[in-house]
């Protein structure tokens, strides 16, 4: 059980029986009254939305996820392919369910599979990821007088912005979730 000082944002809770990911929250104190948190829920399994005030007396109640560690293989419409990595059972997941973090995905990149219930809802990447520069404008000399930046492609079709001296076929580590360039590889 967690009470309303321990969550934070990422926090799996169990409301009304589905998992929920906390991705907002403010603390709010008036007066002589209680303490209250205002808390911005995503529900891992339909992906909507939730606002919810909890008071000070408020008992929450985990969320009840375990992790495995899965293989992501390929993508098919907007459905995402995974592989289980002990049992190599694979399933899949809809674009909606990975919270934006579809672009990243590349084959064979190992990820975190949140299961609720045995079933996957959610996947975590890894923090840094190295990707290969597909395409990306030559730089232009004398544009450096500040932090300049060009917009890249990665492998995966993702675009982020990159230093100047970025080449097309270079590799580079990406911060998954910052979505920023960090090095070369």
């Amino acid at each position: 059980m967690y009470s309303i000082s321990d969550l934070k944002n990422g926090v799996v809770i169990d409301l009304n029986n589905q998992p929920y990911k906390e991705v907002y929250f403010q603390h709010i104190k008036v007066g002589r009254g209680g303490a209250n948190l205002k808390t911005k829920l995503k529900n891992l399994i339909t992906g909507a939305t939730l606002e919810k005030t909890f008071s000070g007396a408020d008992k929450i109640t985990e969320g009840n996820l375990e992790r495995s560690k899965s293989s992501f293989l390929y993508k098919q419409g907007t459905d995402y392919y995974f592989m289980d990595s002990t049992n190599f059972e694979q399933f899949y997941l809809p674009e909606e369910q990975l919270g934006g973090k579809g672009g990243f995905l590349k084959e064979g990149l190992e990820v975190d599979v949140m299961l609720y219930d045995d079933k996957p809802v959610a996947i975590n990447l890894p923090p840094k990821v190295s990707y290969l520069v597909t395409a990306t404008p030559p730089g232009v000399k004398g544009d450096t007088v500040t932090n300049a930046s060009k917009l890249a492609t990665l492998e995966t079709g993702l675009e982020i912005k990159v230093p100047l001296f970025i080449n097309q076929g270079e590799s580079i580590i990406v911060n998954t979730d910052t979505e920023e360039y960090v090095s070369r590889s």
